[in-house]
């Protein structure tokens, strides 16, 4: 078999296990190459963020945006592209846009370079000296809809493919396999209608603890039932993304634009993508700009 068709049969394979179970891992995607530049282009921009010279960040304490608290430990740093950033912002819109990956993304979505839209690339990091979880949820049903509203929510998503893409070994993400496709049961409403993070995210039905080792990634669809644990003795180093489809339209609008994306419409951003990658940027910018008038702006 050439690399060409293995290749194309890994893709088939792991289209099947994400549409199953809405979530499928991904070995040796970020290659040995490109593992010690990301690496790298992490531990500056990590260490810009600890010192306070990078403030878009996730906060210890905060689990959603706004992340308005003046915590000074953070377990995510924000907006990996920005020109801002230098050196490594190149470095991460470079991956952001390679072969291999939206090759897989393109697979999943069922789409084609021409429909790759441009959304948000962020990273997870171990906070300095807190252990910190998050609550179990889905990102785009609220936690205390309805089943109808939930039935409802869950049919309406597929316009998009989200990533954590390992650095160091990570075993932070737990996800109820499969439940993207169906309603929570009395018990798991139970486990995840509360605002607190669990004692034991394994106390939910049906859940499993996701490792991956460095290189791996894990797909999911975002609306899988997932939380996460943070643990301050454990490098981490996760990349964390998503890829909309743009024939999906005014979908993809209110969980991406509401992230503060202003400085994706600089000249200066820009000169820093390949062709691939501004295409996927002007798809984009259109979504704010056809969504502008129902309230959704880069500006949010």
């Amino acid at each position: 078999m050439t690399v060409g068709a293995l290749w194309t049969a890994t893709m088939s394979f792991i289209k099947e296990i994400y549409d199953s179970q809405g979530f499928v891992i991904v070995p040796n995607l970020v290659s040995t190459d490109d593992l010690e530049k990301l690496r790298t282009a992490c531990d500056t921009v990590v260490g810009r963020t600890r010192n306070g010279h990078w403030p878009h960040r996730r906060v210890v304490g905060k689990q959603f945006p706004p992340f308005d608290s003046d915590n000074p430990d953070s377990w995510g740093v924000q907006h990996l592209m920005h020109p801002d950033l230098g050196p490594p912002a190149s470095v991460f819109a470079k991956w952001y846009s390679s072969d291999t990956l939206v090759g897989a993304a393109k697979e999943l979505l069922q789409c084609e370079d021409k429909d790759m839209q441009m959304e948000l690339f962020n990273l997870l990091i171990n906070p300095e000296s807190h252990k910190f979880a998050l609550r179990w949820h889905r990102d785009d049903v609220k936690g205390d809809a309805t089943e109808d509203e939930e039935r409802k929510a869950l049919a309406a998503w597929n316009g998009g493919v989200q990533w954590n893409s390992a650095l160091y070994e990570d075993s932070c993400l737990y996800i109820v396999p499969g439940s993207h496709l169906k309603t929570r049961t009395d018990e798991q409403r139970k486990h995840s209608n509360t605002m607190d993070p669990p004692a034991n995210p394994l106390d939910m039905p049906g859940a499993i603890r996701v490792t991956l080792q460095p290189g791996e990634t894990v797909f999911y669809n975002s609306n899988i039932l997932h939380c996460a644990t943070y643990d301050h003795e454990c490098k981490r180093a996760t990349l964390h993304a998503t890829i909309g489809d743009a024939r999906k339209g005014a979908g993809r609008a209110r969980n991406i634009l509401q992230h503060g994306l202003t400085w994706m419409q600089e000249e200066r951003f820009r000169d820093q993508l390949d062709e691939r990658g501004k295409a996927m940027l002007d798809r984009l910018l259109l979504l704010q700009q056809t969504t502008r008038d129902v309230g959704y702006s880069l500006d949010n």
